[in-house]
């Protein structure tokens, strides 16, 4: 069951260098905007080096920035094991935005382990929660630049948050680099494009 102390809690998780914390500013400031009250918190693990990365966001809560084990509304998954990682955090009636193209660890390009089938694992998860899940990769080069994958899957997520569109876009033209910015906005119609049909 989702948690009714906030408007929406978020989890974010990803890898270190796809832009978790960025996503996390991003709809952080535009919940502020939009005169909400935010909570957050990062746990980087190793994220330099390509490490467990994951964001707590919590729009509309008073309370701790820490969001309650199977109470979140929805995640926001950049990469798919990690989604796996995390996914007990998220309700059984939450949504699971979710990449499909996945970041293969060390350990499977050292030929020590193997990757699972990102298809399969987002088969796994939608037993038991609604999942969109994509190939933003793709979106982010049809955007013109991979390093939009954030902003492909916050287009995504956004069709669910209870954040205007308009204040969304806003925020990513403040907080990007001016010369991306037709870039990311371009990323960001593509990724809310996925969750509109």
């Amino acid at each position: 069951m989702t948690s009714d102390l906030s408007y929406f809690d978020l989890v974010i998780a990803g890898v270190g260098g796809q832009g978790a914390v960025k996503v996390s500013d991003i709809i952080g400031k535009a919940a502020v905007s939009d005169e909400m009250s935010v909570r957050a918190a990062e746990t980087h693990g190793m994220a330099q080096r390509g490490g467990s990365v994951v964001n707590y966001v919590r729009l509309g809560c008073e309370l701790g920035s820490l969001i309650p084990c199977g109470s979140a509304h929805g995640m926001l998954a950049l990469e798919p094991v990690e989604a796996m990682r995390y996914i007990h955090d998220v309700s059984k009636d939450g949504i699971v935005v979710m990449n499909i193209s996945p970041i293969y660890p060390v350990t499977v390009t050292s030929g020590q382990c193997t990757y699972p089938d990102p298809k399969e694992i987002a088969a796994r998860i939608e037993k038991d929660y609604r999942v969109v899940a994509f190939d933003a990769v793709a979106l982010a080069r049809q955007a013109g630049n991979i390093k939009t994958l954030n902003v492909v899957m916050l287009g995504a997520i956004s069709s669910y948050l209870p954040i205007a569109e308009e204040t969304l876009v806003e925020c990513i033209k403040n907080l990007v680099p001016p010369k991306t910015i037709d870039t990311n906005l371009k990323a960001f119609r593509l990724g809310r494009e996925t969750t509109r049909q």
